[in-house]
């Protein structure tokens, strides 16, 4: 009885271990990558098997969870093309055509390892929920599902940094289970305003041997936007913005 007792009293004054809140740290996630409104130039570079490179610079708007448009500066061959992404609807608006036309989040613009999605992407918590956390070490894996069939991956592995709050590598998977691409965040930046986030985010993928993307980050800030902006009227319009 007296030993019994003993385990019990051990038992209730063990500390209660917190359960890891995943959806909340995904919020934070979104917006320690980015404010939810803001503007910035990425520059995608892709690398093929026998290191030829190409490069697009792509300047950026986002406004609320969902909505994104990026205007391309170079190459000469792309310039004052405009990407819109509406939540899972997506559109391409070519100058020389005149029109916009419908694009899919699997598809890519710049002929890159980046898809659509990952080049106009929008909150991971718009598309993700959390299924699952848990502690590693130094970081936190989050095992996310995405909450409908239109989203591009159909589950990702996240390992967040636990001091940063910050992803440091993603894994997305097909509904098959067969992994898509690894994307891997590195050289945390200080961007100002208090947004400090990877400056360098790579890409490869067991489908495509010997490809490698690198999105390179810069003048990030906090920006707000009119709601007409983020329409179809509006695309050839989209370079007057640009500062």
């Amino acid at each position: 009885m007296k030993k019994l007792l003993w385990l019990v009293l051990c038992v209730v004054t063990l500390p209660v271990m917190a359960a890891i809140d995943g959806a909340q740290i995904l919020q934070k996630v979104d917006r320690n990558l980015e404010p939810e409104s803001y503007e910035a130039y990425r520059k995608l570079t892709d690398i093929q098997p026998d290191g030829s490179r190409k490069e697009s610079v792509l300047y950026t708007m986002k406004k609320g969870r969902d909505r994104i448009v990026a205007l391309f500066l170079a190459p000469p061959s792309d310039k004052g093309r405009v990407t819109l992404r509406l939540g899972d609807n997506m559109w391409l608006y070519i100058p020389e055509v005149g029109r916009a036309i419908r694009i899919t989040s699997l598809q890519s613009v710049t002929g890159s390892v980046f898809n659509n999605a990952d080049i106009l992407r929008i909150d991971y918590t718009a598309e993700y929920n959390v299924e699952a956390a848990e502690e590693q070490n130094d970081a936190y894996l989050l095992s996310l599902k995405a909450k409908s069939g239109e989203v591009a991956y159909d589950r990702l592995k996240m390992w967040v940094d636990k001091q940063l709050l910050l992803p440091v590598t993603i894994e997305a998977y097909a509904a098959s289970g067969l992994l898509i691409k690894t994307l891997r965040f590195k050289d945390v930046k200080d961007f100002g305003n208090g947004i400090k986030r990877p400056a360098t985010l790579e890409t490869d993928s067991p489908l495509q041997k010997g490809y490698k993307s690198v999105m390179l980050w810069s003048g990030l800030k906090k920006a707000d936007f009119r709601d007409e902006i983020f329409t179809l009227n509006y695309l050839p319009r989209i370079q007057e913005l640009r500062k």
